[in-house]
């Protein structure tokens, strides 16, 4: 079978990677990839909003699986596109998207499937949301949240209301997030420890992969600015399987039921986020794929064959038993260009990436190939992962790969899976 891989991150290079291993796939094609994945597949120069080309491509090689690694082309309706032609897509339709590409649409479903969640309020004019803001009791802070796909920077967490009237006047008034801000919802702001927990979906049936905990700010002891994350590891030692089993029945499979009783039944990867309150579980957000840099922890442990998962989901066979999970732990470390999240430069020379240790991998996101080298072309430039008995033993040896690695100004956390969670 011929596989294409939509996107160009970290996750993408993972994904290729465990789909290569199925003795199902015969070749792996990555729209556009980077520079790891032109190592163990073969890139095609076409972006992942492409729609038309990517169809077109598809049809001309014979396809058999196309994978979606980002949200914005299942917000476009590419598995939509794919599906009229025939083709075999894992991710869910534009209509189910919805639950990432609409905060509003997916706190009003999350109300009416009675799914547990923080408090708030959705609003499309600047005053109402002011005043909305005035009413509540800011003590614990307030969250502010561009309800449309805003490359995750759309949340503003504030401390008063003060501050959240300045990220209103940031997104309604200023457009700082353009049309994504054209709705908000307002937020009672949670507290606790956070999980992320992804599951299969097959329409009818939610099977949970590994919980994994990522660290999103940019500095040590969870300091600074957000970022798409900076590592992570699975599995958190606070999550038992009675919780996970909890999250499954309150959360992931309520949404499964609900989504096809209104008739745009779920398939795919679904992504709660998930806070651990003293009041109970919340959801915080719904991802409508695999996660970054979640995804570099949770494939390595998982001990199942991915193409006959992801056929199983499209197909409506999904079984528990066909999602098995190795022993032990997983840590993923992110190397981050100098100045990520903000302006940084592109074009740095990569070297030692042959002298990462045998028990470490390297999963590639902002690199590319240039005159023969490779050089960093994003912001979150590789994330090395390793395996252990324990998560312990996975982040030492994934900050062991860390060393033999550099570029110029890379910047990395030092305390992923190290803080006591």
């Amino acid at each position: 079978m011929k596989v294409l891989v939509i996107g160009s991150g970290g996750r993408e290079h993972a994904l290729v990677w465990k789909l290569a291993q199925s003795e199902r796939v015969e070749q792996i094609f990555v729209a556009p990839g980077n520079a790891g994945t032109a190592v163990s597949a073969t890139n095609i120069p076409i972006t992942a909003e492409d729609i038309p080309a990517l169809v077109q491509f598809a049809q001309e090689n014979e396809i058999g699986l196309t994978v979606v690694g980002p949200e914005v082309p299942l917000a476009a309706g590419m598995v939509d596109a794919f599906q009229a032609t025939g083709l075999a897509i894992f991710g869910p339709t534009q209509a189910a998207a919805q639950l990432e590409s609409s905060k509003a649409f997916a706190k009003a479903f999350m109300f009416g499937q009675s799914i547990p969640t923080a408090a708030s309020g959705t609003f499309t004019e600047y005053d109402d949301a002011v005043k909305y803001v005035k009413a509540q009791n800011d003590a614990s802070g307030i969250v502010i949240k561009a309800s449309g796909l805003a490359a995750g920077k759309g949340v503003i967490i504030c401390d008063n209301a003060e501050q959240a009237i300045t990220a209103l006047k940031q997104i309604m008034v200023d457009r700082a997030f353009g049309s994504a801000g054209d709705e908000v919802v307002v937020e009672e702001r949670l507290t606790g420890p956070e999980v992320s927990l992804l599951a299969f979906c097959d329409g009818k049936t939610a099977v949970s992969m590994l919980p994994a905990r990522d660290h999103k700010r940019a500095f040590n002891n969870d300091e600074g600015p957000n970022t798409g994350g900076m590592g992570a590891f699975a599995p958190p030692p606070d999550i038992n399987q009675g919780l996970i089993d909890e999250i499954m029945s309150t959360v992931m499979q309520p949404t499964v039921d609900g989504m096809a009783a209104n008739g745009t039944p779920y398939v795919g990867v679904l992504y709660a986020g998930i806070m651990l309150t003293p009041n109970g579980i919340k959801v915080l957000e719904f991802n409508c794929r695999f996660g970054d840099p979640e995804t570099q922890v949770i494939l390595p442990m998982l001990n199942s064959d991915l193409v006959e998962i992801m056929l199983a989901c499209i197909e409506g066979q999904l079984q528990p038993e066909m999602v098995q999970r190795h022993d032990g732990g997983c840590a993923t470390i992110v190397m981050a260009a100098p100045g990520y999240p903000g302006s940084y430069p592109k074009g740095l020379p990569i070297t030692g990436l042959d002298a990462v240790p045998d028990d470490a991998f390297v999963f590639h996101a902002g690199t590319m190939q240039e005159n023969g080298n490779v050089v960093t072309s994003g912001g979150r430039v590789l994330a090395v992962s390793a395996l252990g008995v324990d998560v312990e033993t996975a982040v030492s040896r994934a900050y062991a790969g860390i060393q033999a690695i550099h570029f110029e100004g890379a910047h990395f956390r030092t305390d992923i899976g190290r803080r006591g969670e």
